[in-house]
This record gives C-alpha cells, sequence and structure tokens, in this order.
C-alpha cells in the first residue's frame, strides 16, 4: 500500500473516531466540563421564580438550580426566561436544563424530555373583591385573562370551548407580570394563575382588595424539570437528583423556606415509586 494512501486512510480512521467521540459526548459531561450549569428560571413568577430586593434571583426554582449546580460541582448560571422561551431555549443551547414549572404535557414531550414530578400546582382565578365569581362556570360572563403559553391559559380555553363560551372575552397576555398588571388595570375581570403565585400576590399591599377564587375544576399540574429530549443520561441524572433531594431532606428545606409547609406526601411517593 502507498504512504499516501496509509496516511489518508489514517487520517479517515481519526477523523471517524473523532465524529464517534463528538457524538457520544453527553450534556452531564458538557456541563462538568465548562465547570458552568446554564439553568433557565421563569423570574416574573414567585416564589417559584423572581428577583428578590437586591435584584438578585431567587424564589424555589432558583434554590433548585443552586443545588443541581452544587451536586454537579459547577457554577449555576441562572438565565431569565419568558413562558414562551423555556423550550427554544434549551433547543437553541442557550440553557441546559430548565427549572421552569414546566407542565409535564404529553404534546410538549414530543419536543423535549421531562424529568421526574418536582412539584404540583392548582390553577386558579384571581378576581377583586365583589366582582361575583363564586364558580368557575362564572367566568363565563367576564373578561378573564391568563400569560400566554401557560398550561392554565390551554386549560382555561379548552373548558371555554368545550362549554359554549368562545374566546371574544379572553385576553392573552404576554408574561405573569403583564397579567396580573392587566388585571390590577382593569383590562380583564379575572386571571387565572396558580395557587402559589397568587397567595404571594395576597401578602402585597397592591393587591389587598383581590381575592382567590375557584380552581381549575379537576386539574393538577404537575411539573418537572426540562431538557433536550435526546439527552436521556442527563435526565437520568435530573431524575436521580430529584431522588436525593428527598434522601437528603432538601426538598423538604426548599419547601418550609417557602411554603412553609412539609413537601406533599403524595409527590415523595411518586418519587420514590420511580426510583
Amino acid at each position: 500500500m502507498k504512504l499516501t494512501k496509509k496516511i489518508f486512510l489514517c487520517a479517515a480512521t481519526i477523523a471517524a473516531v473523532t465524529v464517534f467521540s463528538a457524538t457520544q459526548a453527553d450534556q452531564l459531561d458538557t456541563v462538568i466540563k465548562r465547570g458552568v450549569l446554564n439553568c433557565g428560571v421563569v423570574l416574573d413568577f414567585p416564589p417559584m421564580g423572581y428577583f428578590d430586593k437586591e435584584n438578585k434571583p431567587a424564589g424555589f426554582d432558583v434554590d433548585y438550580c443552586n443545588d443541581l449546580a452544587g451536586a454537579l460541582g459547577v457554577k449555576a448560571e441562572i438565565l431569565n426566561l419568558t413562558w414562551g422561551d423555556r423550550i427554544p431555549s434549551l433547543v437553541s443551547g442557550k440553557t441546559d436544563v430548565v427549572v421552569g414549572s414546566t407542565s409535564d404535557t404529553l404534546e410538549r414531550a414530543k419536543s423535549v424530555g421531562f424529568s421526574y414530578p418536582y412539584f404540583v400546582f392548582k390553577f386558579q382565578v384571581f378576581s377583586k373583591k365583589g366582582t361575583g365569581i363564586n364558580t368557575f362556570d362564572d367566568l363565563k360572563k367576564f373578561k378573564v385573562g391568563a400569560a400566554l403559553g401557560t398550561t392554565y391559559e390551554t386549560e382555561y380555553l379548552a373548558y371555554a370551548k368545550k362549554h359554549g363560551w368562545g374566546t371574544d372575552n379572553y385576553t392573552s397576555f404576554k408574561s405573569e407580570n403583564d397579567a396580573y398588571l392587566g388585571l390590577f388595570q382593569g383590562k380583564v375581570d379575572a386571571i387565572i394563575s396558580t395557587n402559589t403565585n397568587i397567595a404571594t400576590k395576597l401578602q402585597t399591599q397592591e393587591f389587598k382588595d383581590y381575592v382567590a377564587g375557584p380552581f381549575v375544576p379537576d386539574y393538577d399540574d404537575v411539573v418537572g424539570l426540562i431538557a433536550k429530549r435526546s439527552e436521556v443520561a442527563w435526565i437520568d441524572y435530573l431524575n436521580l437528583f430529584l431522588i436525593h433531594q428527598i434522601r437528603d431532606g432538601k426538598m423538604n428545606e426548599r419547601y418550609n423556606k417557602h411554603f412553609g409547609s412539609e413537601v406533599p406526601a403524595d409527590l415523595i411517593k411518586t418519587l420514590r415509586d420511580n426510583k
């Protein structure tokens, strides 16, 4: 065999091995090697994510980013996302993981990979006192809004369609903050949000004349961490991380810090059953 042919074959072999190695690289290895975890959080959604008095990211989801980075032995870089940014941020490579209260719907699972559940929300109506919204079906008589791209927007619109209300009375807001501002300014009579966010708002002077109303009927919003769908080993690590949050007492610590309560027993059971 001629030397030039040998050199060509050797170079081709090295190139093939290099390509193979690159394709085998996992997000877990990438994060550890980089030394930084790019963690996406929605920071206008207290108490899950918000900016504190020093304008630093804070909240339950932020603590989970920091806990995950600590487990990996890397630095956490918290990236502020809107609801609509969550999946695109993963697809584009901007984030490694999103701890963004993302509902584990089958439709979303076509685009991203989900971890085990780490939180369960209730969806609830929020309106000014005296508005007269006593049942969820009363909403058909009022102007209603919610944040764009949220599961509670999807659930409200599906319920309204099913019951023949139509969507003429509905306003979609760009962000969670915009939805609350729209309610405060009278652009809508009520908004749909989560029980946790509403409880936070009720503690402020701004919303002292408002009230938490009925829940979206028969719906528990189960949420997980999300990552690129193809990163199976990375998602496996995220699942193990959540289990260790229970074992190490971190999940209870975070719940008590942000909600003043223990982790719901059914959530712990779900995580332990998935081991």
